[in-house]
């Protein structure tokens, strides 16, 4: 498969510490990446580097060959949701959504029916409910984040975290969403989380991010779980 995704000598510092030192990662068209580390590891940076949201001090970021520091088109076919800085907090989730929407020239009735295909992941508390999203939950407010990157079928899919803040029932339900989604289409789907179960059950790669570095690039087999647990029980030890 040719590659999405391409980075190259990115590195990242803030303060002298340096925070991100990836030389490669190329990752492949249509294939789910799974990216885990400890809290601090640099993984909310390296897909704020992805996204374009900081400034690499060095390196380069290319999405379908795309530079994405120098090239905005990249944006048409990618869909992302890092936290709750990405949503518009005064509007009610209809009306985000329907402002996606518009951003991707989906009409009313497309978007209906796509939005109908998430209720049950919704449970009745996100739509119609004239609610704010400042005012809903953190939960929710990750739904809404999850399902608005979702508008526009997004060849490439960028999720931070995105089983925190959700309750077990809704995480599973998030996790078969994304199962089937990467099974029923060509979509990339990069995921960091700090559940090595639920990455492991749909991602076909896992790389460990360990202060700013790659150390380890797995590809998944039925070992992968036990492999991660024994990799981060031995750093507590070491520390």
């Amino acid at each position: 498969m040719p590659e999405i995704l391409r980075v190259q000598n990115l590195k990242k510092s803030y303060n002298g510490e340096t925070v991100l030192n990836i030389p490669e990662l190329n990752i492949e068209a249509g294939k789910s990446f799974g990216l885990v580390g400890n809290n601090g590891a640099g993984k909310t940076t390296l897909y704020r580097c992805l996204l374009d949201l900081i400034q690499p001090d060095g390196g380069e970021v290319l999405i379908n060959n795309i530079p994405v520091a120098t090239d905005e088109s990249w944006k048409n076919f990618t869909g992302s949701f890092i936290d709750e800085g990405f949503l518009i907090d005064y509007l009610t989730p209809d009306e985000y959504f329907t402002f996606i929407a518009k951003l991707h020239n989906i009409d009313a009735s497309l978007l209906s029916a796509f939005l109908d295909g998430y209720e049950d992941f919704f449970k009745g508390e996100v739509r119609g409910r004239k609610k704010y999203i400042r005012d809903l939950s953190k939960g929710n407010q990750k739904k809404v984040g999850i399902v608005g990157a979702l508008i526009g079928n997004p060849q490439v899919l960028i999720l931070d975290e995105p089983f925190a803040n959700l309750d077990p029932s809704t995480q599973y339900q998030l996790r078969d969403q994304l199962k089937k989604l990467d099974a029923e289409t060509d979509i990339t789907m990069l995921i960091s989380s700090h559940d090595l179960g639920h990455v492991t059950e749909f991602c076909q790669r896992i790389v460990i991010l360990d202060h700013g570095e790659i150390v380890k690039d797995i590809e998944t087999n039925s070992q992968t779980l036990s492999e991660l647990e024994e990799f981060f029980v031995k750093k507590v030890r070491v520390e």
